[in-house]
């Protein structure tokens, strides 16, 4: 049986003048760091299942489609670990969203060897895009998570 989800609040980045654009070019700053779209999808679809975000995981796999992320990696995205359609590259980013989003998880929240194996597969800059990136996932996250915006719709 299906229930009506209903959002407790209209998105904060609607209602406070500016939250929105300043997210936004935010966002657009992560595009230009030399990382492929798909991967920087796969990271913010990764870090949302983690936290649970249904909006975000909607949204997520609808955006990871148009940047050309195929369905094997969206069904698979959860267990990327076991499944063979990614790349070191994009392992090393997943594995790096994933380190970074549980920070709580452990006292060394993203140890040496994650880092250090993303490190071997992008520079400076695009490592800067990636870490950027899965914070604003967890932005995104938090806000929808505690406000319970309702996957499938989009208030903003």
């Amino acid at each position: 049986m299906q229930h009506e989800l209903k959002a407790r609040l209209t998105n904060p980045a609607a209602l406070l003048p500016g939250a929105l654009p300043a997210i936004q070019d935010l966002l657009k700053v992560t595009r230009e760091g030399g990382v492929p779209e798909s991967t920087l999808e796969l990271v913010h679809l990764r870090a949302s299942q983690i936290n649970g975000c249904g909006f975000c995981v909607d949204f997520g796999v609808k955006s990871a489609r148009k940047a050309g992320v195929s369905d094997a990696q969206l069904f698979t995205v959860a267990a990327w670990r076991e499944a063979p359609y990614f790349s070191a590259e994009e392992r090393a980013a997943l594995a790096l969203a994933e380190a970074a989003t549980r920070i709580a998880d452990t006292s060394d929240a993203v140890p040496d060897p994650v880092w250090d194996e993303a490190a071997a597969h992008y520079d400076e800059k695009q490592l800067a895009a990636i870490v950027l990136m899965v914070g604003i996932t967890n932005l995104f996250n938090r806000v929808n998570v505690t406000t319970r915006q309702p996957a499938g719709t989009v208030t903003w």
